[in-house]
């Protein structure tokens, strides 16, 4: 039988989303250029060589590029974080996520901040998939950047945070995704996992669409991002492809073949992704992985990238707290909840 097709509805809906990602991503690419140009924010001022365009996959995509972050003074070999940047599933790249990438290398660990394909042109699995390839080449080639290819992390955050917390789950356990299993066979030294203010289940939507509290913009927002990752029909998206909302793969009966990687998540008191969060963490709870939470009062989606403020410096400290803790030493569980 043959599906019905989007709806006049749906079809004007993603028109708007699309030319509002595009808006977005013209103006957070054109402020990340003319930010990222000041003195402060070049990288060898943090004592940070970067490697720009480096391919992962296809050389002539740009989706298929990484940058790499080399601490100048550090430890050889350094210990390795890949980051995945957010943006809805639709826009934003690793051009606008410097300030992430640059944060975790004066921490003192070589970073490969990624690109991979964005939708609504692309849907699942393209930009999980483009994040598996990344990451199996980040393994097999981090050493010629200085990198330890036995401590590996990867970190991201929104849509990035949803990719990298279903990396996990495919380390964890064999799946029939072939870019899943090509992760779960290589056995990856996975130490860490930072899923920050995470977008971990699209279906979701209907607790955005009710919520008083939650501005009309950001239901949007939220909504436009699910339909870009998995298309109009979101639950059956979802249904179809179950990596596509990791925590719901997490709740519902996973049993993994080999032990997660400790967790870090964090959220904002008014991000509307604060209960995946919380989520997150009870499911791991279950699973008896070990997970920090850290939980802000008063902040909101995207807080972290203002470096300046002492919200965001708090976050960045609890981060390399955890990785210092997964990364450098034995690991210790721990299941706290962190405030500040």
């Amino acid at each position: 039988m043959r599906m019905a097709g989007p709806t006049i509805r749906q079809r004007l809906s993603a028109t708007r989303g699309a030319v509002q990602a595009a808006v977005v991503n013209q103006a957070a690419h054109a402020f990340a250029r003319v930010r990222y140009a000041l003195p402060d924010a070049q990288p060898g001022r943090h004592d940070v060589v970067v490697h720009h365009d480096v391919a992962y996959a296809d050389p002539g995509d740009a989706a298929h590029r990484l940058d790499v972050y080399i601490p100048a003074r550090t430890e050889r070999p350094t210990p390795v974080v890949m980051y995945v940047h957010g943006g809805a599933f639709s826009m934003l790249s690793k051009d606008t996520h410097r300030v992430m990438a640059l944060a975790f290398a004066r921490g003192g660990y070589l970073v490969f901040n990624i690109n991979y394909r964005l939708g609504p042109r692309h849907l699942f699995p393209a930009p999980l998939e483009d994040a598996a390839t990344a990451l199996l080449w980040v393994h097999e080639r981090c050493e010629e950047y200085g990198g330890d290819r036995t401590r590996l992390a990867i970190a991201g955050e929104s849509a990035g945070g949803n990719l990298v917390t279903a990396l996990a789950i495919a380390h964890a356990s064999p799946r029939p995704e072939p870019f899943a299993r090509a992760v779960f066979e290589r056995n990856l030294p996975l130490r860490a996992v930072v899923s920050t203010y995470p977008f971990l289940d699209l279906t979701d939507i209907d607790r955005y669409r009710l919520h008083p509290k939650i501005a009309f913009w950001a239901r949007d927002m939220l909504s436009d991002a699910a339909v870009c990752y998995v298309g109009h029909d979101i639950h059956g998206g979802v249904r179809n492809n179950p990596l596509s909302s990791p925590l719901l793969v997490l709740e519902h009966g996973f049993r993994p073949a080999r032990p997660l990687p400790p967790f870090f998540t964090n959220a904002g008191t008014k991000d509307p992704l604060l209960p995946h969060a919380r989520r997150l963490k009870a499911a791991l709870d279950r699973l008896g992985t070990p997970c920090e939470l850290l939980v802000q009062p008063g902040e909101i989606h995207g807080y972290d990238a203002m470096v300046w403020r002492p919200a965001a410096r708090l976050k960045w400290k609890k981060t390399h707290e955890f990785l210092e803790q997964h990364m450098r030493a034995s690991p210790v569980k721990s299941t706290k909840e962190v405030r500040p």
